[in-house]
């Protein structure tokens, strides 16, 4: 089943059960795939990748207001919106563990012969490409930075 067809049943399911953060999470990506897709030029779909990275967006964005709630003193508007971004993680593949993540950085950093802080840059594009979904830039970025300092 495609990533539409997934939503709207997870969306009509959360209309049955009167779940109001799930509605809102799960309308809020209908609208980000229609978005998508008109801006794409109507094409047949989204692919895979575009999907999975408009997913993370998501689910960064609420990650992210939650962090500033809670910075304010808001814990009221940080929960919403923690539960909104975890209703939206359902439909992300498994993310991977940070020694599993370290691993791949690893390999790359051996393959590429990356040596310091000079090469981040391409060491990050090919883990990020090797990862892509799979797992979050920030915890990349801070194991790169580990590995070449």
């Amino acid at each position: 089943m495609s990533l539409q067809q997934d939503i709207m049943t997870a969306l009509k399911e959360a209309m049955k059960a009167k779940d109001q953060t799930a509605l809102t999470a799960l309308r809020a990506v209908k609208s980000a795939i229609l978005l998508a897709q008109t801006e794409a030029g109507g094409q047949d779909g989204l692919t895979e990748e575009q999907e999975l990275k408009m997913l993370q967006k998501l689910v960064k964005q609420r990650k992210d207001s939650a962090a500033i709630y809670v910075e304010q003193g808001r814990e009221d508007l940080a929960a919403p919106e923690l539960a909104e971004a975890e209703v939206i993680s359902q439909f992300l593949p498994e993310a991977l563990s940070e020694e599993e993540i370290e691993k791949v950085v690893v390999k790359v950093i051996t393959e590429t012969g990356a040596e310091g802080m000079k090469d981040m840059g391409k060491v990050m594009g090919v883990v990020s490409q090797e990862l892509a979904g799979k797992a979050d830039g920030k915890t990349i970025s801070t194991i790169v930075r580990q590995k070449l300092a």
